[in-house]
């Protein structure tokens, strides 16, 4: 059975740093596609970035190039999400997706992952 466990959101103040952890039991972070994805109220889920089952890809969406840093701990089974320079706009919910069969062309979309965490709030406000 796989399970993906999300944490490390939380209230922090705008231009701070934050890490997500997801940790994943079930599969292979190195051998699957996985990513982050956020999403706020009345709103769709929107991808964040992750990497490709190979992992030799790594996607970021345009409003988080320059800031979030995707990586792994390949001998913790672990995924993160680094985000530095916070902004009141990534107020959301994070969730972490994988699936062991997506191809490339559709990393960016939601309904073509099979597993997702419970879903991290982080909160950015003064």
């Amino acid at each position: 059975q796989v399970q993906l466990v999300e944490s490390g959101g939380g209230l922090v103040q705008p231009g701070v740093s934050l890490r997500l952890s997801c940790v994943a039991s079930g599969l292979t972070v190195s051998r699957s596609a996985m990513a982050w994805f956020r999403q706020t109220p009345g709103k769709e889920r929107e991808y964040v970035g992750g990497f490709s089952r190979s992992g030799g890809y790594t996607y970021y969406a345009d409003s988080v190039k320059g800031r979030f840093t995707v990586s792994r701990d390949n001998a913790a089974n672990t995924l993160f999400l680094q985000m530095n320079s916070l902004k009141p706009e990534d107020t959301a919910v994070y969730y972490c997706a994988a699936d062991q069969r997506i191809i490339t062309s559709s990393l960016r979309i939601p309904a073509q992952y099979d597993y997702w965490g419970q879903g991290t709030q982080v909160t950015v406000s003064s």
